[in-house]
Formats: C-alpha cells, structure tokens, sequence
C-alpha cells in the first residue's frame, strides 16, 4: 500500500513539474545570449574588484607585519 502511494505522489509530482514547466515564458535564444553576456560581464567586474580589494588587503598586512 505504502509503495502505491510514494508511486502515485511521485507520478503526480512529475505531472505538477511537467505542466509548470510549460507555463513558463522561456527567453528567446538573443534574450538568454544578451544576458549570459550580461553575467560574464558583471563576473568579470566582481573579479577585478575582489582582486583590487585583496591586494589592497594584502598591502596593509604586509605593512602592519613589517612595522
């Protein structure tokens, strides 16, 4: 009885995700590019500011343990 009803709450499951799925409105393939471009670009940002911030960092360390 048990397995029954973990296979039926699974199959519904399947069927929920299924047609959530097909009520999404899916970008077109220039809208996912333009974003994909989007988050490379804003990654590449963050990285180059995270970097500043470190040497910055590792400056003022260096300086502290020398003095």
């Amino acid at each position: 009885m048990a397995d029954a009803n973990k296979q039926s709450a699974i199959s519904r499951y399947f069927r929920e995700t299924t047609g959530e799925l097909k009520k999404v409105s899916w970008p077109t393939w220039p809208e996912a590019r333009q974003m994909t471009y989007i988050v490379i670009a804003v990654m590449v940002v963050m990285g180059l500011y995270l970097a500043l911030v470190d040497g910055i960092g590792e400056v003022l360390i260096n300086l502290a343990i020398s003095a």
